[in-house]
């Protein structure tokens, strides 16, 4: 009995042993990866400088005389500091019903849909810069009828991905190099896409779309203050965009970043 309770402990110890020499190393490595320099021998290029973009005009002229405050520190940063967009308009692709609403009523649905998406993108067009395009090709951001391909959550606890989640909305941005103005400039650019449920109601599928636009245009954080429009929760009377959301805003585009700057070609990479 006891060297079964031994041998039982022992693999259990040997198991644990590996597990966190997996986690350090994942994690070295992951550290290793954020703190190393981006100008890398075998890359083309090396990322810009972080740097400030003039405010766009309805941002500079944006002025609080409430003193409502801001939720700037809840602010995420990402591998290219904060995500503001440097050109105006903002090109947004909106997917769009192919039938008439009165062809069915999934179709009337499809345009309900279409609808309360586009009241977002006008309500965020009067702080920023905002056009509608007919075409994917064109867009910076993509919102797509659709729920938001399942994901695994990861229990800390048994160290196994579990329990695949379905969510009603998500935003994910990538990066890539776009043509600058000489021919041989390549700026350092990104593009979102909005995965938003068609089935929701007509009410919280604009107070989704309104969170998730302010996601894409640079909002990357939450506001612990429901009467945010970007409250990190869904809450009965979904409220609209607030003093506080702009005010977060402009101090996001004051703020310096690699986005929309030219990439240095890597002298060490021939």
């Amino acid at each position: 009995m006891k060297k079964s309770a031994t041998r039982r402990l022992r693999r259990f110890l040997y198991s644990t042993r590996k597990r966190l020499l997996w986690i350090a190393i994942l994690t070295s490595g992951l550290i290793l990866l954020l703190s190393i320099p981006w100008h890398v021998p075998g890359i083309p290029f090396s990322l810009p400088t972080p740097q400030p973009h003039p405010l766009p005009q309805p941002l500079a002229q944006w002025d609080d005389q409430t003193n409502a405050g801001d939720y700037f520190t809840e602010i995420k940063l990402t591998p290219v500091e904060y995500l503001v967009w440097s050109e105006f308009p903002v090109q947004v692709y909106i997917e769009h019903p192919k039938e008439s609403a009165e062809s069915s009523a999934s179709a009337k649905r499809f345009h309900d849909w279409y609808d309360a998406v586009l009241q977002a993108v006008e309500e965020w067009t009067v702080y920023l810069p905002l056009q509608v395009v007919s075409e994917t090709e064109s867009a910076d951001i993509i919102i797509v009828r659709s729920r938001p391909p399942l994901q695994a959550s990861f229990n800390r606890e048994t160290q196994r991905f579990e329990n695949i989640r379905a969510r009603a909305a998500e935003t994910r941005y990538e990066f890539y190099l776009r043509p600058g103005v000489e021919e041989s400039q390549r700026i350092l650019a990104h593009k979102f896409t909005i995965y938003l449920s068609p089935h929701q109601t007509v009410d919280y599928t604009l107070a989704t779309a309104r969170h998730e636009l302010g996601h894409a245009l640079g909002i990357w954080g939450h506001s612990p203050v429901e009467t945010d429009t970007m409250y990190y929760s869904q809450v009965r009377y979904p409220p609209e965009i607030s003093v506080r959301d702009i005010n977060t805003l402009k101090r996001i585009y004051q703020q310096p970043t690699r986005l929309g700057w030219a990439v240095t070609p890597n002298i060490m990479s021939g």
